[in-house]
């Protein structure tokens, strides 16, 4: 059973130095799935059942995604509303998700003080990210706090060694490591 269910989604990844350098801190691990949706999905045609069993094996799915429109990019949003179907995820009968961790790994290109009350976006991250939190609830699970690497257009390679350290240890702990 794979502990970590990593899911990669980035519409231009190529264009993303921070993704790049944030995916080689994810640790190579038996129990650690890794999935780019854009690679396996590039026409938006979700193999529903797969993408459940891979869930139903995890207990931690990770969601790895910039700040896309003040949401997550187009692939994920239509991930979640297939693959977390009625009676399968949530409502009546739906209770294949209970107790696992949700947990999203989120960059941004604006600075942490952009998405303050006082600043550019007059919101902050922790109400951007409220369907997200109401998602995994209504789905039975435990929304983790997420793991932002913000000011991405300013980030240095060597200014996110620390930040790549961390997202090791967070992946790590996740594991049970």
């Amino acid at each position: 059973m794979a502990k970590v269910l990593y899911y990669f989604v980035h519409p231009q990844f190529e264009k993303s130095k921070v993704n790049r350098l944030l995916l080689q801190a994810i640790p190579t691990n038996d129990n650690l799935v890794f999935r780019d949706l854009y690679e396996l999905y590039p026409k938006f045609r979700i193999n529903i059942k797969a993408e459940q069993k891979l869930v139903l094996e995890a207990e931690t799915i990770v969601w790895h995604h910039p700040l896309y429109w003040y949401s997550c990019p187009p692939l994920m949003k239509l991930w979640i509303d297939q693959v977390l179907e009625l009676g399968w995820a949530y409502g009546p009968g739906g209770d294949k998700l209970q107790g696992k961790k949700w947990l999203q790994v989120i960059s941004t290109g604006g600075k942490e003080e952009a998405c303050t009350r006082e600043g550019y976006h007059g919101f902050t991250m922790k109400e951007f990210l409220l369907p997200f939190y109401r998602t995994a609830t209504l789905c039975g699970m435990e929304f983790l706090d997420p793991f932002l690497t913000q000011g991405s257009f300013q980030q240095t390679e060597s200014s996110l060694i620390p930040i790549k350290k961390s997202l090791t240890n967070r992946i790590l702990e996740c594991l049970g490591e």
